[in-house]
């Protein structure tokens, strides 16, 4: 970080005492709900920067079907973790906790808190509790895909929930690697793959305050629907066509861009790619919600509700001795 922006930063955030323990907040909630503009809002508020946790959000060139962070929102808080792989680049769960933990060991040597904030539950369960090591078998996944090419999809689908039902009814079914990687998992270990997701919790060097996002599910469909429809404006098609370079890649084996393999066959219309994306990334939101609702701890609001989200910040600031936090919000995605 460059001597300006330190410079720039209140004491809210600087000058951590060696026994003070900082705090991590979190912000949480389905695709479409309103997480980054809460997250900058109490970035903002508390004078820090933002970790991001969406597995998708991580890849460059993707930036209109995974809802990135527009330059304008990253311009008034810095985020991390946000367009700096390329599409076919391998990224996981375990990747992200060990690339966040050390970000987040060099921010508090000197800062009090910082924000975590996504949709990608496995990404904040990393962070927050630690997952176990998940076991890996190259010949099991080969055997795997090579079924995939020729028995479909459907079939590893059925034995994905034979033997680890609680997963398959969580993940995404339609995307094949994630298949294929689950069920080499339950193959490789005999155990479900869910079984790696639920061990105790690692004690980590901060403290944590939940924020969940929620809206009623009719308000989340508009949502959902008015963000496709803008995503269409904004140019998606010719975004997933410069991506077709990368297209086995397992970030384009997800909500807003496999559904245009019908689309480039010919079976579809560009109208009924937007359709299936809208249906797709409501099925997704309620998984996501799913996830989520299991959390313990958490704090939750409308996105709308700023001043009870500001209250719950002004109390955990208040115990801590730190000065008042003034919240400002511009609402939007």
């Amino acid at each position: 970080m460059d001597g300006t922006r330190a410079a720039q930063l209140s004491p809210l955030s600087e000058h951590r005492g060696q026994q003070e323990r900082p705090l991590l907040v979190v912000v949480i909630g389905p695709t479409a709900v309103g997480k980054t503009a809460v997250a900058i809002a109490v970035a903002k508020a508390l004078h820090c920067e933002i970790l991001n946790a969406d597995s998708r959000q991580v890849f460059r060139g993707m930036p209109i079907g995974t809802a990135q962070p527009t330059a304008e929102e990253r311009a008034a808080v810095p985020h991390h973790f946000v367009d700096f792989l390329e599409p076919d680049a391998l990224y996981s769960a375990g990747q992200f906790e060990s690339d966040a933990l050390a970000w987040l060991e060099q921010w508090f040597t000197h800062r009090k808190c910082a924000v975590l904030s996504g949709g990608s539950g496995l990404y904040v369960k990393a962070v927050l509790e630690g997952l176990d090591p998940v076991p890996a078998d190259l010949t099991i996944r080969t055997a795997l895909n090579a079924r995939l090419e020729s028995e479909g999809l459907e079939v590893l689908v059925d034995e994905l929930k034979r033997l680890d039902p609680e997963h398959a009814a969580s993940m995404d079914t339609q995307n094949p690697q994630r298949v294929v990687r689950a069920l080499e998992v339950c193959l490789a270990s005999g155990k479900p793959f869910s079984s790696f997701h639920s061990s105790s919790t690692v004690q980590r060097p901060f403290d944590t305050l939940v924020i969940g996002l929620k809206r009623e599910r009719t308000e989340l469909i508009d949502r959902i629907n008015r963000r496709v429809d803008l995503m269409m404006e904004s140019g998606l098609k010719a975004e997933v066509e410069a991506l077709r370079p990368h297209w086995s890649a397992n970030a384009l084996q997800t909500v807003g861009y496999r559904e245009w393999n019908a689309y480039f066959s010919g079976e579809w219309t560009a109208n009924h790619v937007a359709e299936e994306i809208k249906l797709r990334t409501r099925q997704f939101a309620k998984r996501q919600m799913t996830w989520f609702q299991k959390m313990e701890g958490v704090h939750w609001f409308h996105p709308d509700h700023t001043e009870n989200i500001a209250e719950v910040l002004r109390v955990e600031c208040a115990n801590r001795g730190w000065g008042p936090v003034q919240l400002t919000q511009n609402h939007g995605e």
